[in-house]
């Protein structure tokens, strides 16, 4: 048995789960989130847990208890909670500014780079004297999130020789020796 899959979700109060045949609607004080799980599988509300059970020991069935347990229990989280990420932007001149919906990035390039952000997410960015660059994003879906933060990384991918480009706060990047280390 899946061990992830096999844990009950606690949903906190304030937290609505609606289960209307493969759809799986739940609404919080965030947002609300909805997502299509396989029929197969039965979900059980008791005593203020949600439970994903699977029919068979197929391997897709294996295979998919544990993901939908994860999804929903993301889903939950998120829309009582909610999900933040920072961003550093590393690099001489590397600026970031957030006007409504449009986060606004100079990185180096010959100009600057204008991305639109999701409705769903809010973006700040705060720049201190004598530090790096930080762009907060924000949001009840985690996927979401996820997807808007590869998107702004790959704008400045990490080089290794030097540390520049666009990091999360705290990640460790590995770095190589240069040219002169192998004489």
């Amino acid at each position: 048995m899946s061990r992830i899959g096999k844990k009950p979700i606690t949903i906190p109060s304030g937290v609505d789960i609606n289960i209307d045949g493969g759809l799986v609607t739940v609404k919080g004080a965030k947002g609300t989130l909805a997502r299509e799980i396989d029929t197969d599988f039965t979900l059980a509300i008791e005593d203020g847990t949600l439970t994903v059970k699977r029919p068979t020991e197929q391997k897709r069935h294996k295979a998919l208890h544990g993901l939908y347990r994860s999804l929903l229990n993301n889903m939950v989280e998120g829309v009582n909670e909610g999900y933040k990420k920072e961003l550093e932007l590393v690099g001489v001149g590397y600026k970031a500014t957030v006007q409504g919906q449009i986060l606004e990035l100079s990185l180096g390039y010959s100009h600057n780079i204008y991305m639109e952000i999701p409705k769903e997410v809010k973006a700040t960015a705060e720049t201190q004297k004598g530090k790096n660059p930080i762009v907060t994003v924000e949001s009840f879906d985690k996927e979401l999130i996820g997807e808007v933060c590869a998107k702004i990384r790959s704008l400045r991918k990490i080089e290794p020789y030097k540390g520049k480009g666009i990091r999360f706060v705290g990640e460790i990047i590995r770095r190589k020796a240069g040219k002169t280390a192998a004489k």
